[in-house]
Formats: structure tokens, sequence, C-alpha cells
């Protein structure tokens, strides 16, 4: 036998089929563990039983949206209805003096009783009780205090004592009063500028003994003056002078 290999003829192009292309697809990366969500610090001994979300908005703000309260709260309901079937809801609406001021979410902070806005109201005579007597306007709670006690001052009055107090020292006239309180008001809802010295009249009213923090310029408007009977205070966010 010969020990020379023997070569088979080469098969004609023609008969050689291609064999089709295996696709080769690389192993899917391993997954990476889902982050665990975050949870707030819960006291030992209790457990989550649901939450509460404080809505602040007031009925003509709604109006201006295009809604009204009763249908925000359905479409919170719906949408939580969704996320959670087996939720359950309980909706109520604060309720504040007609006139009041303060942020709305704080209000219904406060009315429905929301642990630290009741402490921040507890913390307040501490503060009040370095300066028992005198004026103390509160900017950043729209609020005026008479010897340690709150005045009764309408949303109007408290404003327009706000301007002044922002402006101190300087003279404002009736007219730069009436187009800034009224701003957006129409000729038939503004008032006239004799209308200014009523509230003006009403404001020293309210402020008793201390009547004279308000000063009229003849002829001209009002001046606030710093005066010894007179503290302010500023809270954060509180609008510069030339905001307002």
């Amino acid at each position: 036998m010969s020990t020379s290999a023997v070569l088979d003829r080469p098969a004609p192009v023609s008969a050689v089929r291609p064999q089709p292309a295996r696709r080769i697809t690389a192993p899917p990366a391993p997954s990476a563990p889902a982050p665990a969500a975050a949870r707030p610090a819960v006291p030992a001994g209790t457990s989550p039983r649901g939450f509460a979300l404080y809505v602040g908005i007031d009925e003509a703000k709604a109006a201006a949206a295009g809604v009204s309260l009763g249908t925000l709260v359905e479409a919170l309901r719906r949408t939580l209805g969704e996320l959670a079937p087996a939720a359950e809801t309980y909706a109520t609406v604060a309720l504040a003096p007609a006139g009041a001021g303060g942020r709305d979410v704080d209000v219904v902070r406060l009315a429905l009783h929301e642990p630290s806005a009741v402490a921040r109201t507890k913390d307040e005579p501490a503060e009040e009780d370095r300066a028992p007597r005198g004026v103390v306007v509160d900017v950043s709670r729209k609020r005026v205090l008479i010897d340690g006690e709150s005045a009764a001052f309408t949303f109007k009055e408290f404003e327009l004592l706000q301007y002044l107090v922002l402006r101190e020292g300087r003279t404002i006239e009736r007219a730069e009063l009436v187009s800034s309180l009224w701003e957006g008001a129409t000729d038939d809802e503004a008032p006239g500028e004799r209308t200014i010295d009523v509230h003006v009249r009403r404001l020293r009213a309210k402020l008793g003994v201390y009547e004279d923090i308000v000063r009229t310029v003849r002829g001209v408007g009002y001046r606030f003056d710093r005066h010894a009977d007179v503290s302010i205070r500023y809270g954060h966010g509180t609008p510069s002078p030339d905001r307002f």
C-alpha cells in the first residue's frame, strides 16, 4: 500500500451549499439589584399606617384654575384608587377666619393639628415675652401683636400697614397706595384716594395708644417712622420693599 496521501478531487462550486449564518448572542448581563425604597426613620415599636398630604389652596385660587376644592379631592381619590385600590381615604377642609393672613398650607397644617405646626405656635410666647409691650408687625405671618395680643386687622388693613412699614421713612402718596394695594382692579373696583383715609383711620383706631406710628403728611399721604414701641419680624421669603 502506498504511503502517499490521496486527495479527493474538489467538488464543483455549484454543488456546495452555503450554510446559514448562526447568530451568536451574548449572554445577558446580570441585572443589578433594585435599590431598596427609601423609608423615613420610624420610631421603634411603631409601623406606618398611612400618610397625610396637606394641600394649601383657597376657593378663589381653585376657581382661577378652573376647578373646585371638591373636584381636586375627587381627582386625588381616583388616582389613589387606581394605584392602591385597598387604600382608605378621608378628606376634610381646613377653615380659617375671613381675611386671615399666612400661607394657605401653613393654615391647613395648623387647623388640622399637624404636630410640627402646633409645636411652632407653642414656641411663640417665649419670643413674644421678650417684647411684651408695644407693636410687633410680623411680616412673615401677616399679623400684628399689640402688647402681646393679636390685633384683629382685616387683610387690607394689614397690607396697608405692611406697605408703609417696608418703606420706612418714605412718604407714600395716596395714589400710590391705591395703585399698589388694589393692583389689577378695574376703575369701578379701585377705591378713591379718600377711601385710603378711611382705612388709615380704622387702622389707627385698632393701634390704640400706638396710633401715631402711622403719620400723616398733610397734602401728600402717609409715612411710617421707626418707633421705640414698634418691632418688625421678618421671615424667610419675605419680599423686599422693591417687590411690593
